[in-house]
């Protein structure tokens, strides 16, 4: 190779490059060119790739941003030499120029989370505290704002850099929204999409300051402190048994053969087969009412005897049942005599079922003294009563 040759060579080299970036990373959002002396030569090839901005930024200002494509800088296809100035000398000097490529993909998959409990005033457990986590997905909408708000002069930047802060703004939106949106505790679950589309339009309203854009919100979980959970668990419980007799039947049958299945001896034998024959007695008394007629026969010393009504319900039960196994009220009744006759009354009883007698407590009518019943004069003003006359 000759010296003219080399010469031309070293010119050609000098006044053509290629600034292209290949992104070899997952969270990188901005790379800056390292372009030599950051002088761009007349000539160069700029390759931007899908989901790729190229930023051009001359003397601190940012100067023009290319979509993706194939661009040559040779002075006449590009908006960035208006803007620039520059090519002053029949486009053959270079110019000093810093060029930033911004990845405008979509980064997925970015965790958030609340550090401390938000408290909230629910209808149903009054005010509670709660916790949520998700995760979101975001873009750089506007490369030029990106840079100047948030990216500034850095040779490289991802999404650590800003994760810290974005999760501040994220939580902030997040409860003031549910705040707003005022959502039962136990309705939750079911407004997660809701809650996240809610959201996402609150946080892109903060983001778009940063030149960026949330294009996925995802709320994974809202949960309650662990006694609100516990309640929950418990009420669902009830739910779930609908009839609380029936479930007591059930339990008394459980406990009976659980008696049964004592294999210990001796008097822990004895305490089971105690124990069964007394849930047997409740368990007669609690299906008694699904045998014919509503009365039950009972073998006892080979003779048969006749089930008792409750006072309260009418339900048969075993005669030496203290408490209704229907409807738990008590089966001896106290008695009182009847002011007037004398007749058994049921305690309580407003009026005699014998002589239909008031069983209200009388007064004197002259000094208002309690008169005992049947009484003629009163015994503290000796006034003669209604039942003398």
């Amino acid at each position: 190779m000759g010296i003219w040759d080399k010469v031309k060579e070293e010119a050609l080299n000098q006044f053509i490059e290629v600034i292209e970036w290949l992104d070899e990373t997952k969270d990188t959002m901005l790379y800056r060119f390292p372009v030599a002396g950051q002088e761009i030569k007349n000539g160069a090839q700029l390759i931007v790739r899908e989901s790729q901005a190229a930023v051009f930024v001359h003397e601190g200002q940012v100067a023009d941003t290319f979509g993706p494509g194939k661009y040559t800088i040779d002075g006449g296809n590009t908006p960035i030499l208006t803007k620039l100035g520059a090519w002053k000398h029949g486009f053959n000097s270079p110019f000093k120029s810093e060029v930033y490529f911004v990845n405008t993909k979509q980064f997925t998959d970015m965790k958030w989370g609340t550090s401390n409990p938000i408290m909230l005033r629910d209808n149903d457990f009054g005010i509670v505290r709660l916790r949520a986590f998700g995760a979101y997905s975001m873009r750089v909408a506007d490369p030029a704002t990106f840079i100047k708000e948030v990216a500034g002069t850095n040779a490289h930047f991802d999404t650590e850099d800003i994760d810290v802060q974005l999760k501040r703004a994220i939580v902030t939106e997040f409860s003031d929204a549910i705040g707003e949106m005022k959502i039962p505790a136990l309705d939750l679950a079911a407004q997660y999409k809701e809650i996240g589309d809610a959201i996402r339009g609150k946080i892109n309203m903060d983001f778009k300051d940063y030149g960026l854009e949330v294009t996925k919100f995802y709320v994974e979980n809202v949960s309650l402190p662990k006694e609100v959970e516990e309640a929950m668990d418990k009420r669902a419980s009830m739910g779930a048994l609908g009839d609380v007799n029936k479930y007591t039947q059930f339990q008394a049958a459980d406990a009976m053969r659980d008696a049964a299945q004592n294999e210990g001896g001796g008097a822990g034998l004895g305490a089971g087969l105690g124990a069964g024959f007394a849930v047997g007695n409740q368990m007669a008394n609690a299906f008694g009412g699904q045998q014919g007629g509503g009365q039950q026969q009972q073998q006892q010393g080979g003779g048969q005897t006749q089930t008792v009504a409750c006072p309260s319900c009418g339900k048969q039960n075993n005669p030496q049942a203290k408490f209704c196994a229907d409807c738990g009220g008590k089966m001896q009744v106290e008695t009182v005599p009847c002011v007037k006759c004398g007749a058994q009354l049921r305690e309580g009883a407003k009026f005699c079922s014998e002589c239909g007698s008031s069983q209200e407590k009388q007064k004197c009518a002259e000094c208002s003294a309690e008169l005992a019943p049947g009484a003629k004069f009163c015994a503290e003003c000796g006034t003669k009563t209604a039942d003398a006359e």
